[in-house]
């Protein structure tokens, strides 16, 4: 009797020593695993911020200006659609602004101010170049700057966007 109660003492000891093991391989595998996919994370991220060169320019009355622009997924939307010849409306006499005919990504805040020059998207498809400063509470998200604008005048304006 006393034998048969030693086997199974050893073969509980086995049986939840193998389990240890058995676990702690997993566990391992699990790491391993979670590694990879925030290395595949990253990359990808990495990968879709170059996935577009990051240059736009406007050409106003023959004129060329330089945006700076924002990095974020609007701006990769809107400079996969470019070159852009569009005319754009008059607005309060401040901004200048046209539909697109698809949606953009976007990520609207309120900027509580406005500068002239500052290029933003009203909504899901409103380009907007705003021509005047001001204090705002509408919602917008950010595509970039032009710097030394020009002066516009109360009417449409013929706008080109391109790369």
């Amino acid at each position: 009797m006393k034998k048969a109660l030693i086997i199974i003492v050893v073969l509980i000891i086995l049986l939840v020593l193998g389990f240890l093991i058995w676990n702690s391989k997993n566990k391992e595998s699990v790491q391993v695993s979670n590694q990879d996919y925030s290395e595949n994370v990253v990359n990808s991220e990495n990968t879709a911020n170059t996935e577009v060169d990051k240059n736009m320019k406007v050409i106003i009355n023959n004129n060329e200006y330089e945006v700076k622009l924002e990095n974020n997924e609007t701006v990769n939307d809107l400079l996969k659609i470019l070159p852009l010849d569009i005319e754009m409306k008059e607005l309060n006499g401040n901004e200048k602004y046209f539909y697109l005919d698809e949606n953009l990504t976007s990520k609207p805040v309120v900027p509580e101010y406005i500068n002239s020059g500052d290029i933003m998207l009203y909504g899901d498809n409103c380009l907007v170049v705003f021509y005047e400063s001001f204090k705002t509470n509408y919602s917008y998200t950010k595509i970039g700057h032009i710097d030394e604008l020009p002066n516009f005048d109360n009417g449409s304006v013929k706008i080109t966007f391109t790369k």
